[in-house]
């Protein structure tokens, strides 16, 4: 017999570890000793994913659901339970009896009681899981609960005093700190009103910094290169962005090695104080997240999104200037935008990111626009939008926006091919539009017209390799 309690997730890469799981194990108390963290990669084949869980033979087995793993997470559960219900069939000696089975995580807090993945599950802990997982497995432990596949019991968990909880930074490995993204968090919750984020209108929790800083120092001395911020709105406490960004200033200036540090920041706060920060980072060292999502006031009223454009566009041309790694992101099919504010979202933020020949500093950064398409979340406000404005989604994982009333569906398939190659061409540095599309007809009613060309004459948006991706793209002209 291995661990009484197995935490599992199916990460979206491997480089991706959870810092969910360390989170619920480092939170156990006296259960931690008897659990064990497993993790898979989405793309890894089912069987891998199956026979450590059955090796494992744990009493309760937690897993971890999101957006992007639902799915496989399903698949999972089924193949699983086919062996438990084969063997408990048999009427024979079995080594692979069925564990208590608990989901949790962003995904499954929200989701309809009768949701097909609940069926495979005997409790679902919705909300904040570090205290509510620990009394959960106690409860099991002590009362000797048999799972039985009938029910499902939902426990509502309370959002944490993020001031009495372990961070479990110290369940990362050593392969983790030096070949994948380490997840840190120094604040959690979301004080704005967007109405398609599952984090709106959250009361906002500080970590205490002294803390923060010295389990940083540990990552650090272990060996970890890549810090990946989860606060959803870093720069919201300027003081204390700026007492963080200067940490890991200090630790940049005194280290050899690599490190990387990535912060989502909102647009509008972008202070000179926070500005002359960001400017002291060498080239390569800082990656900025910005949500743009719309520039379209009237959208942004719609979703309760505060919006300012021109201030956040001027935000992003100042930060253009310094030598940050620049990620903006633009979401199609916001309630009431069609094609053609979108275009001119996009052209705008493009004008403003892409890099001026005359500074030198916006030669050393790289900017990146991520196109994506709206998602109904279970349980985001946006939903109250559906029938005013035409909306219809896909009812699975991810929840996309098919058509709205502004854009038709063809629409939204050339988009996501735009996205796509954009990614490949202009995201990945691969070639960069000339100022002449942003002259004549803009930069996106080219690039689509490009990304539309690319699509016909290859016949997908995967495995091209660069040297033709790279021909096609000067052939187009």
């Amino acid at each position: 017999m291995g661990d009484a309690i197995l935490l599992a997730a199916i990460n979206a890469k491997w480089i991706h570890p959870s810092l969910a799981l360390r989170l619920l194990k480092a939170n156990l108390g006296e259960l931690e000793k008897q659990c064990g963290i497993i993790e898979f990669a989405l793309r890894q084949p089912l069987r891998e994913k199956v026979d450590p869980i059955l090796a494992a033979r744990p009493r309760i087995l937690g897993l971890s659901v999101s957006i992007w793993n639902h799915s496989a997470t399903l698949e999972l559960l089924r193949e699983l339970r086919k062996v438990w219900d084969t063997q408990s069939s048999s009427g024979q000696a079995t080594c692979h009896e069925r564990p208590v089975i608990i989901l949790g995580g962003p995904e499954v807090s929200h989701l309809p009681p009768n949701a097909e993945i609940f069926i495979y599950a005997d409790y679902c802990v919705a909300g904040e899981g570090e205290v509510a997982f620990r009394l959960l497995c106690e409860k099991i432990f002590a009362d000797g609960n048999e799972n039985s596949f009938d029910t499902i019991t939902f426990v509502e968990a309370e959002p944490v005093d993020v001031n009495k909880i372990n961070s479990g930074y110290r369940l990362y490995t050593g392969e983790d700190l030096e070949r994948k993204l380490v997840y840190v968090e120094a604040s959690r919750g979301c004080p704005f009103g967007c109405e398609f984020c599952l984090s709106t209108n959250t009361h906002v929790r500080e970590f205490p910094l002294e803390q923060f800083f010295t389990e940083m120092d540990d990552l650090i001395d272990r060996g970890a290169r890549t810090f990946k911020f989860l606060d959803r709105t870093f720069n919201l406490n300027i003081e204390r962005a700026r007492r963080v960004m200067e940490y890991f200033l200090g630790k940049i200036k005194n280290r050899t090695a690599p490190l990387v540090v990535h912060f989502e920041m909102v647009p509008s706060r972008f202070p000179p104080e926070l500005l002359e920060t960001i400017a002291r980072f060498p080239p390569g060292n800082l990656r900025l997240e910005i949500g743009i999502q719309t520039l379209n006031a009237e959208v942004s009223a719609h979703i309760g999104r505060p919006s300012n454009p021109g201030q956040e566009l001027a935000a992003l041309r100042h930060l253009r200037e310094k030598t940050a790694i620049i990620h903006a992101d633009l979401i199609a099919g916001l309630p009431g935008e069609d094609m053609a504010s979108f275009a001119a979202g996009f052209d705008a933020l493009w004008a403003a990111l892409a890099p001026a020949k005359d500074n030198a500093a916006s030669r050393h950064s790289h900017v990146e626009i991520q196109l994506g398409i709206l998602k109904l979340l279970p349980g985001a406000p946006i939903a109250r939008h559906t029938a005013a404005f035409g909306m219809c989604y896909n009812s699975s994982p991810p929840y996309e926006l098919m058509e709205s009333g502004a854009i038709p569906a063809g629409d939204f398939d050339r988009i996501k091919n735009f996205a796509r190659f954009w990614e490949l061409v202009v995201n990945r540095g691969l070639w960069s539009p000339p100022e002449s599309w942003a002259e004549k007809d803009g930069v996106f009613e080219k690039f689509m017209a490009l990304s539309d060309s690319l699509l016909a004459r290859f016949g997908r948006n995967w495995g091209i390799p660069k040297n033709e991706l790279l021909e096609a793209v000067h052939a187009f002209g």
